[in-house]
């Protein structure tokens, strides 16, 4: 039996949702002596590969980051190109996120997103909002701490017009209703590629107990075993969300 077929029939121990931190598409060009900008068209196909295996293992949730707020300071040449190739990647991949019955989400500071990135996203959006498979939620000028500080903003302005009427109602539960990812399950499994073991300001509270798995292969080369490798390994952990491991023994029961 493959690994997809195994992991086919634990469906009901999968991850609901898995987050992504998609890394190394420059650096797998620039070992190749080609232009960061080829890294990351390699990198599109690396999302085709990772979106199309999440649907047929049955997922609900797949988050990947895409471009972070921190991005914008890279060289315009660059962030250009990235503007550009993520407008094609959408109107190329429109048909394809249809037949897969993916629905499209996406988080971040879109405002600072050029216009015609903005209308092809709010298209695709549209287009996908009935459709019934994965979620795919797209973190797009994306930083967890300008997030959390958004949030609570909002949270301070509902008391100051007496929305909330008292500080002591706002909970994690509050608070989370005013994050970009209201409604969305915190990640399960958080992947990282290229080696790099850090979470890079990506979805900070979402991840207090996210399962981590980083692995050395850049964004590129990913492929779905590595995917599989990852459940797999999500798997055989024990998460106990500070219990031990004797009360999570005795819950399962």
């Amino acid at each position: 039996m493959g690994a997809q077929e195994e992991l086919k029939k634990m469906s009901g121990r999968l991850p609901r949702h898995i987050a992504v931190i998609m890394d190394g598409n420059g650096r797998w060009a620039q070992k190749r002596g080609l232009e960061r900008v080829v890294g990351h068209k390699k990198g599109v196909d690396a999302v085709k590969r990772i979106v199309e295996a999440g649907g047929e293992l049955g997922l609900e949730y797949l988050t990947l980051y895409t471009f972070s707020i921190e991005n914008w300071t890279r060289p315009k040449e660059e962030i250009n190109a990235l503007m550009e190739l993520m407008v094609n990647a959408i109107v190329r991949e429109t048909a394809a996120l249809m037949d897969q019955q993916v629905k499209v989400l996406v988080i971040g500071n879109i405002v600072d997103l050029p216009e015609n990135v903005k209308c092809k996203l709010k298209e695709l959006v549209t287009k996908t909002a009935n459709n019934k498979g994965l979620k795919l939620v797209l973190a797009l000028s994306y930083g967890a701490r300008w997030e959390i500080i958004e949030a609570a903003k909002r949270i301070a302005q509902k008391y100051k017009e007496g929305i909330i009427k008292e500080i002591e109602n706002v909970n994690e539960g509050v608070f989370a209703e005013h994050l970009t990812t209201a409604g969305i399950p915190d990640p399960d499994l958080l992947i990282r590629t290229s080696g790099e073991c850090r979470l890079s300001n990506f979805l900070l509270w979402q991840c207090a107990y996210t399962e981590f798995y980083f692995i050395d292969k850049f964004w590129p080369d990913f492929e779905k075993d590595d995917l599989y490798l990852a459940i797999h390994s999500f798997l055989k952990r024990e998460r106990r969300f500070g219990k031990t491991g004797e009360q999570v023994g005795k819950d399962k029961k």
